[in-house]
């Protein structure tokens, strides 16, 4: 009679990945559930920040900017009516951006285009990219 034990030797492996596979999912929830979408993007002159708040009006929304965040705080209302099936989040809504770079306050711009926030924050001089010329001595 032979005993195969090669089913046990996996069982810890097997045990770890149920337990990745319920925090991944709790993770990746929370992941979808920030609202409002974003993406965060620079190059050599800007940081750009493109929000998705399709449906939120101007005078329901707030842009903040400290030393190092720029705070986007509004509200989406949900139009009346009965649902049978409600995707598209409502309430109040609260985004945290972290710049990690100087800006120049007074440059700051954002447009509202189809539904997509654009606020673009040009970066300060001191951290802008600059050639060094070099000199024969």
């Amino acid at each position: 009679m032979v005993i195969d034990f090669n089913t046990l030797y996996n069982f810890p492996s097997r045990f770890d990945r149920v337990f990745e596979d319920v925090f991944k999912s709790s993770m990746a929830e929370e992941r979808r559930l920030a609202y409002p979408p974003l993406n965060l993007s620079n190059d050599e002159e800007a940081v750009y920040v493109r929000a998705e708040v399709p449906g939120v009006r101007l005078e329901d929304m707030e842009l903040t900017l400290t030393d190092k965040t720029l705070v986007l705080k509004g509200e989406r209302h949900a139009p009346q009516g009965r649902y049978y099936r409600q995707e598209r989040p409502v309430g109040v809504f609260n985004r945290v951006i972290n710049i990690g770079v100087p800006v120049e306050r007074d440059k700051v711009t954002a447009t509202m285009t189809d539904g997509v926030l654009t606020v673009t924050l040009p970066k300060a001089d001191e951290v802008k990219p600059r050639n060094i010329s070099i000199d024969i001595a």
